[in-house]
């Protein structure tokens, strides 16, 4: 598909187009929010490689650098890091949270799963027992950790990151307890799961402030929060409002307490049902499913950059008349409304092809003018 697309002006107009979040009453055209991923080097490419199984150091350098000569052809911009710590600047692993609650993160087909831990009732009270006597820092961090930090900050500079995001509240307890039994919980033993959501809210806000301490830094330093939560979808408006909305609000009380904090949600279900309550949070951002458009969001969401809502799978597929529809149909919607950051509503897969990412160019270029 051949529309016209003049690249230097296109990136002249978006780096005016993300002002005031992409709001801006001078923004020539719709942001652009695809910048690709590392898991697409492989398919663009042609080489073998898991984009979930970390590819050792020195072949990510060569295979970002081959990628980027070829997206400069293509898009005009060099995509992907062609600069990365040494090895021996590596801080050791830090447990997460679904550990912290009792799962293993495994790779199985492909993708990262977080193992059950409990099933029952009766297992996640014994769970949850154990989870409020733990030392979490002690818990979190590896033995040679002293040793390590100190290491790494007098060799490179560098010091461990801040904890600014974690796997979302519902997504979190149905990995750990099985969606069906999570359900059920909420329906059948509510005090339960309020026991299982305060436990849940204390423990990010314990390992944030942990890693703040590590990172040298605090809420007010360095604000701003963000949740990956696919599985809201499975509950009922009145099931999250018990569940997971006063987890995302005290953390963002917490985190994000002025208006342009970052209070971040990514999504990518069908979920619309819940966007009465998650308004109410006051999100900055946010990247929800491809069923849940732009007019939609912005009904309950009027201040809130919206990055959406190309389907990953119409990306990955580089379906050009569905791109064509789709991403004219949100520059539509973004004219009407601004505040859109032209994304896919969830993940960049692999298989996703540089030649769509200038397709989209194209098509804001064409139809997303203010």
């Amino acid at each position: 598909m051949q529309l016209p697309l003049d690249v230097e002006q296109f990136w002249r107009d978006d780096a005016l187009a993300h002002a005031q979040n992409c709001f801006s009453k001078d923004a020539p055209q719709v942001a652009l929010g695809i910048r690709m991923s590392g898991e697409c080097v492989f398919a663009e490419l042609g080489e073998p490689g898991n984009p979930w199984v970390e590819t050792p150091r020195a072949r990510r350098l060569e295979l970002n650098k081959r990628y980027n000569d070829k997206a400069e052809k293509i898009v005009g911009k060099r995509l992907l890091p062609e600069t990365l710590p040494p090895q021996d600047a590596r801080f050791p692993y830090v447990k997460r949270i679904g550990e912290v609650f009792g799962g293993r993160y495994i790779i199985q087909n492909d993708t990262e799963w977080l193992t059950e831990s409990a099933q029952t009732p009766g297992e996640l009270e014994a769970l949850l027992d154990r989870v409020e006597k733990l030392d979490l820092r002690a818990f979190m961090l590896p033995d040679n950790w002293e040793a390590e930090k100190k290491r790494i900050y007098e060799t490179h500079g560098l010091r461990p990151r801040p904890l600014r995001h974690v796997r979302g509240p519902v997504t979190l307890a149905c990995s750990l307890m099985g969606s069906e039994n999570f359900i059920f919980l909420v329906l059948d033993e509510p005090e339960l799961a309020k026991r299982f959501r305060d436990v849940i809210c204390r423990v990010i806000l314990d390992m944030a402030q942990i890693m703040d301490a590590e990172a040298g830094t605090d809420e007010k330093i360095t604000p701003g929060f963000s949740f990956a939560d696919d599985n809201c979808c499975l509950m009922t408006p009145e099931m999250y409002e018990l569940f997971g909305y006063p987890i995302l609000k005290r953390v963002f009380d917490f985190y994000s307490p002025n208006p342009d904090d970052m209070r971040f949600q990514h999504s990518d279900s069908a979920m619309g049902h819940l966007l009465p309550i998650l308004g109410r949070l006051n999100f900055t951002g946010v990247n929800f499913g491809p069923t849940v458009l732009i007019p939609q969001i912005r009904q309950y969401m009027p201040t809130t950059r919206i990055d959406g809502c190309l389907a990953p799978f119409t990306f990955m597929r580089n379906d050009e008349e569905a791109i064509l529809r789709e991403v004219s149909r949100d520059c539509a919607d973004a004219r009407a409304m601004r505040g859109v950051n032209l994304s896919t509503a969830g993940s960049i897969n692999n298989g996703s092809l540089l030649t769509s990412m200038r397709l989209v160019m194209a098509i804001i270029q064409n139809y997303g003018r203010y």
